[in-house]
């Protein structure tokens, strides 16, 4: 029998406003299981979307933690710089209607 799913709510303002969810990812047996949707006519939006997501990353260690969000934010980019270099699994992808 499968584990209990843990989900994440929409934010506030997404449940308030309404909006188009284009990411979902989920930890499964230790690793990343991502769903998308294409989402944005430009393949650099999703650029912006990236950094965007490693600043609310680094602002909830700080939150979280006593990891400063500077250093949170560093050591994110470090792995990503890593990562891009060298991946160590290219996982699988779905696209999500």
């Amino acid at each position: 029998m499968a584990e209990e799913l843990h989900q994440l709510e929409p934010p506030p303002d997404a449940r308030e406003k309404g909006g188009h969810e284009v990411l979902r990812c989920f930890v499964v047996d230790g690793g990343l299981s991502v769903g998308l949707r294409r989402s944005f006519d430009e393949p650099g939006t999703w650029g912006v979307l990236l950094a965007d997501l490693a600043r609310h990353a680094a602002r909830i260690y700080a939150l979280e933690t006593q990891v400063s969000e500077d250093d949170a934010l560093a050591a994110i980019k470090d792995m990503f710089d890593a990562e891009w270099s060298r991946p160590t699994d290219f996982g699988v992808t779905s696209a999500m209607n």
